[in-house]
């Protein structure tokens, strides 16, 4: 099947086209390899089972109705895989990050689509309340939000360090029969030395859609608000 050719179009656009659609075409079934090859990776050590903070949609600084949940309740049916998403939001991240929020922002949108299939969490290492506070500015209605309190989780995974700086990572967890919760795959932006950002590009659509553009990504970097 070749690329379908528009009126108008010269042979040097048509000849390009089609060798572009030639790579595109590979590079999705090289996707799909590495998508393959993620599937897998061998059972993965059984991790602590964690204890995360949550709060109710309308928390307030100063109230207290919070109540503890650990790791291995976080999955809703056997079967399941636990998605985790590390916002940088806490500690030494004073503001939430502008990237961090553009991806949430998306998965807020398809979290019902996802929950067909895997259960999808969102941690930060900020308490209940300014967690919540973020997600009521940004219209986070379908997410499952949960703060690490005073927990290893974000260090133990990789996405703080011991100052409290934050990074943005995902995580992936399965639970055994007997509730033993394992840890599958931790993705994080940095994928090499010369590549520090472009790890976790396909969790959101944004970048994707630039790349459609004749203009690219360029160096646009997400806000938390537009002028």
């Amino acid at each position: 099947m070749r690329y379908m050719e528009l009126s108008g179009e010269s042979t040097e656009y048509r000849e390009q086209r089609e060798a572009l659609r030639i790579a595109e075409l590979e590079l999705m079934r090289q996707s799909e390899r590495v998508a393959e090859m993620r599937r897998g990776l061998p059972r993965g050590p059984v991790v602590e089972d964690y204890v995360f903070l949550e709060g109710p949609e309308d928390l307030d600084a100063g109230d207290t109705p919070v109540r503890s949940v650990r790791l291995s309740e976080l999955f809703t049916a056997p079967g399941r895989s636990l998605v985790v998403y590390h916002l940088m939001l806490g500690k030494r991240q004073t503001s939430p990050c502008p990237m961090c929020t553009m991806w949430i922002d998306g998965y807020n949108a398809v979290a019902r689509h996802v929950g067909q299939n895997a259960d999808l969490v969102i941690a930060a290492a900020a308490d209940p309340a300014t967690l919540r506070a973020h997600a009521r500015d940004r219209g986070w209605r379908d997410l499952r939000l949960l703060s690490c309190g005073d927990g290893t989780f974000k260090r133990d995974l990789g996405s703080e360090d011991a100052d409290g700086n934050q990074d943005s990572t995902i995580s992936v967890f399965t639970r055994d029969r007997d509730g033993a919760v394992r840890h599958f795959y931790t993705a994080h932006p940095r994928m090499a030395d010369d590549v520090m950002e472009r790890g976790l590009d396909l969790l959101s659509p944004v970048w994707n859609i630039l790349d459609l553009t004749p203009q690219g990504r360029g160096d646009w970097y997400a806000q938390l608000s537009y002028a």
